[in-house]
């Protein structure tokens, strides 16, 4: 990674910033003024591997070096780390998905809150890939430049109702995955076909329908869940079939939840390249939630991300990256059986435990 500074702005190395910076979000970490107090903790640990020519770095050298470092090289290098570590196995399901780094916006300076879109690998729960989105609205833009990043033969991609278009479908079908894309409004005239054509099969036991049938119940908290998945290969009732590169079948969720008396049922639809198969669809529906509960969850609950007022050019979005590289590393250490939240406060205490987390990333790498 290029050095950004030049001149007399060089008293203290770009590594060693880097490694302190990963370090202290390791450590439960999450404000430059708390990573430089975090240095000196642990001076004599740092200055054991690394050079520190001129001692531990300030919160305002933390602030300028992430401020300054280019987004574009600092996902790079993330993806170029992610590639050589993760590799994804036949008919893993990598869930698609954005979410808005609320703390970055900046009303004075005219600055919109920065939004990212993420592909998350729901079997090895880790990040693969992350672009910036110049707007919500964007994602349809952006989501091909994503795919693009990533290596998806033989995987399964999920996107929720923003991803699904044609566009986006024919190219998750050119990288030789296969795709189950949520359908609302947005396909309002595709949307309705598929929802009357579908309610009218569960209305009549899907009789003379060929279909596929798969039920889950959940049970805890006071509430019971049901969820019902049909899926169906008869598709010729679909005027626009044609048109969507490798349509193979539609299905339909039922969503049943009873807590006490009260009783609420939801229905969602999509659109699927798999053959009609519904326990292959359930996981697929089912795992896409896991980028929201084992990553957005993890980010604004365990690392307070949207409370984070890092507004100086860069630096929202590149410690972003380094909370997703944490992430990444703390799903992956599984001698400690606590939460990310658990395992960031024992690498804080736990000296022996940290070393664990940090050597993780170079096993991780030897071992591809």
């Amino acid at each position: 990674m290029p050095d950004p500074r030049s001149g007399n702005h060089l008293r203290h190395n770009l590594i060693d910033i880097l490694t302190i910076a990963l370090t202290a979000t390791i450590c439960a970490i999450d404000s430059f003024t708390d990573m430089e107090e975090f240095g000196y903790a642990r001076k004599e640990w740092f200055e054991s591997f690394l050079e520190l020519p001129n001692g531990i770095p300030s919160h305002d050298t933390f602030a300028r070096v992430f401020s300054l470092l280019d987004p574009e090289t600092v996902e790079r290098c993330f993806m170029n780390w992610t590639a050589d570590v993760y590799t994804l196995t036949e008919g893993e399901i990598v869930a698609i998905d954005g979410k808005t780094l609320r703390g970055s916006h900046h009303r004075a300076a005219n600055k919109r809150a920065i939004h990212t879109l993420c592909a998350w690998a729901t079997e090895q729960k880790a990040v693969l890939a992350r672009r910036k989105v110049e707007g919500k609205t964007n994602e349809i833009t952006v989501i091909p430049e994503l795919l693009d990043l990533l290596k998806l033969k033989g995987c399964i991609v999920t996107i929720d109702a923003m991803g699904c278009q044609k566009d986006i479908a024919a190219k998750i079908r050119e990288k030789e995955a296969d795709y189950v894309l949520a359908l609302k409004g947005n396909q309002s005239t595709l949307h309705e076909d598929v929802r009357l054509y579908l309610e009218d099969a569960q209305k009549n036991a899907f009789k003379d329908v060929p279909h596929s049938f798969y039920k889950q119940v959940e049970k805890g908290h006071g509430r019971v869940d049901v969820r019902r998945y049909w899926t169906t290969d008869a598709i010729d009732f679909l005027d626009q079939k044609e048109e969507w590169k490798g349509l193979k079948s539609v299905g339909v969720v039922e969503s049943e939840r009873q807590t006490g008396d009260q009783v609420s049922v939801e229905r969602r639809f999509y659109l699927s390249s798999l053959s009609s198969d519904a326990k292959t669809f359930a996981k697929a529906v089912r795992q896409h939630w896991q980028i929201e509960n084992g990553l957005h969850h993890v980010l604004d609950v365990t690392f307070r991300e949207d409370e984070q007022r890092m507004r100086l050019k860069n630096s929202a979005q590149n410690m972003a990256l380094l909370r997703r590289c944490v992430v990444n590393l703390l799903k992956q250490e599984t001698t400690s059986k606590r939460s990310i939240r658990g395992k960031r406060l024992k690498a804080g205490f736990d000296f022996p435990y940290l070393k664990t987390v940090l050597a993780l990333a170079y096993r991780l790498s030897d071992r591809s």
